[in-house]
């Protein structure tokens, strides 16, 4: 039956449960990829986390689009791109939550950026960039990642008079506009508590 706000959290439980199954029936690797993996995420976890940026100096970003809008994100608040997520739809939630994806057995919302500038949600559906401070947080849905690539302060232009929001610090040439990934966690729009609904 239906929560609050017309949310199927039965549905969606059911299949959460099933992303999960599958999961753990293709997380059987040959001794070779699982040495792999398990060097690629040691070395991951390894990375210092970039220092915070003054003005002028160069920053490392993820360069990545979604409804049509390039945006630039720095790369420490950037954990991992997931290229095919699955991802349950919640019919019912608020612009911005897209649905719940699992991300290495735990429950991630999955949200949109476009409602948050007053703008209609992509169509089309890319890669994932799970976001967070030095845990997973977000899944942030794009369309295409395109790049990592370096920033420079003194390049960049205010932002666009029609941009009004703290999510964006400043914007390129281009029109790319740069968010500020401390407000992006931090906004009440992307916060979800999950947990009354039994979802985590």
């Amino acid at each position: 039956m239906p929560g609050s706000g017309g949310i199927d959290w039965e549905a969606a439980r059911a299949r959460l449960a099933r992303l999960a199954e599958a999961a753990g029936e293709a997380s059987t690797l040959a001794p070779g990829e699982a040495t792999a993996l398990l060097d690629a995420r040691a070395r991951a976890l390894a990375r210092a986390p970039a220092p915070e940026a003054e003005p002028g100096t160069l920053r490392e970003v993820v360069r990545f689009r979604t409804a049509g809008q390039r945006y630039t994100l720095e790369s420490r608040f950037v954990l991992e791109v997931v290229r095919a997520p699955e991802v349950v739809p919640l019919p019912g939630a608020p612009p911005a939550l897209r649905g719940l994806t699992l991300l290495h057995g735990e429950v991630l919302p999955v949200v949109e950026l476009a409602p948050l500038f007053d703008r209609a949600p992509a169509e089309a559906s890319g890669p994932l960039l799970v976001i967070g401070a030095g845990r997973p947080e977000l899944g942030l849905r794009t369309e295409e990642v395109e790049e990592v690539t370096l920033l420079r302060g003194r390049a960049l232009l205010p932002p666009p008079t029609t941009v009004d929001t703290p999510l964006v610090s400043a914007a390129e040439e281009d029109g790319t506009l740069v968010l500020e990934g401390e407000a992006l966690l931090g906004d009440s729009r992307l916060v979800f508590d999950l947990s009354d609904e039994g979802v985590v």
